[in-house]
């Protein structure tokens, strides 16, 4: 795989970035891949207003990898609370496996680390998702026995198809500071 472009989203990229996160986590063309969440909810992934707000806050961005036939995986990095944040991150079914999240995660990470001058990245997984958190860990994130609840009965984010939905926080030292 050549290296991929990575660029920093814009409002005109709202529609592919909904349809590109959906492929990649619901619906049937997620199954393609090994991210899909089909099983544990239905609906929407991300709501394009949640995503617009993203775009136009302070130390927030959208970053996309695109080919010449589009977008091809994307992720959403910001500062949260002092710390970064990684979230919404999505791969082309069809291209996953391929290292294409791989380099986009260390592409988020450098933004916290140099730019941002962050100690350490967090993101929210759902704790059922045992090969995703599995991914992370060997990308050197633990679990950190924190949970949050999931959002049951907001569909911006999905349609729960199980009553047992919980995120937990994963973190990744970035100043070397050991977990």
């Amino acid at each position: 795989m050549h290296e991929p472009r990575f660029r920093n989203a814009t409002a005109s990229d709202i529609p592919a970035l909904v349809a590109l996160v959906t492929s990649a986590y619901r619906g049937e063309s997620s199954r393609a891949g090994w991210t899909t969440e089909a099983d544990l909810l239905d609906g929407n992934r991300i709501d394009p207003e949640v995503l617009r707000a993203d775009l136009a806050r302070p130390r927030s961005r959208v970053l996309v990898a695109e080919d010449g036939g589009g977008l091809t995986a994307c992720a959403h990095v910001a500062e949260e609370d002092g710390f970064g944040y990684f979230g919404m991150f999505s791969v082309r079914p069809d291209l996953q496996g391929a290292g294409l999240g791989k380099r986009l995660l260390d592409e988020a990470e450098r933004i916290a680390r140099e730019e941002w001058r962050l100690p350490a990245m967090r993101m929210t997984v759902i704790d059922l998702r045992d090969a995703l958190i599995a991914f992370y860990e060997r990308r050197g994130y633990r679990r950190t026995g924190v949970f949050k609840p999931f959002p049951y009965g907001d569909a911006r984010y999905g349609i729960p198809l199980r009553d047992d939905l919980r995120f937990e926080v994963l973190e990744k030292r970035l100043d070397g500071a050991p977990a």
